[in-house]
């Protein structure tokens, strides 16, 4: 099981499963959307994903018509995003996780956008 929180900790939310795989996105879309190097994310079972305090501060914002980015309206974390096309499918802001293990990144993406001083091992 999986449990997090935005900054403010006006939005909580359990995941009932363990997380299988993490993935670095370094699109400059989510530099921009995380405020740093990298979007850190794990593609999630809608079906298990559980917001237990704080929907009313989730704020959807679309950067394009498919794909939706979720965020504590109050701190301004993100918490996940999702695309219209999975229905299944939320991906994680893992910088939200306060319990649970989080694996070892398997995967990244857009590595033309990674910083040069940046090394992942793996």
């Amino acid at each position: 099981m999986i449990e997090g929180q935005c900054l403010c900790g006006s939005v909580s939310y359990i995941y009932h499963a363990e997380l299988e795989k993490t993935i670095l996105c370094y699109c400059q879309h989510c530099q921009r959307a995380q405020g740093t190097m990298c979007g850190w994310n794990s593609p999630v079972d809608k079906n298990k994903f559980e917001i237990v305090r704080g929907i009313k501060y989730l704020k959807e914002y679309f950067h394009s018509p498919n794909k939706a980015r979720v965020f504590c309206q109050e701190c301004g974390s993100p918490i996940y995003s999702y695309r219209v096309d999975l229905p299944d499918i939320v991906r994680l802001r893992l910088g939200t996780v306060t319990q649970g293990h989080i694996p070892a990144p398997v995967e990244q993406a857009f590595i033309q956008y990674r910083p040069v001083f940046m090394k992942v091992e793996g």
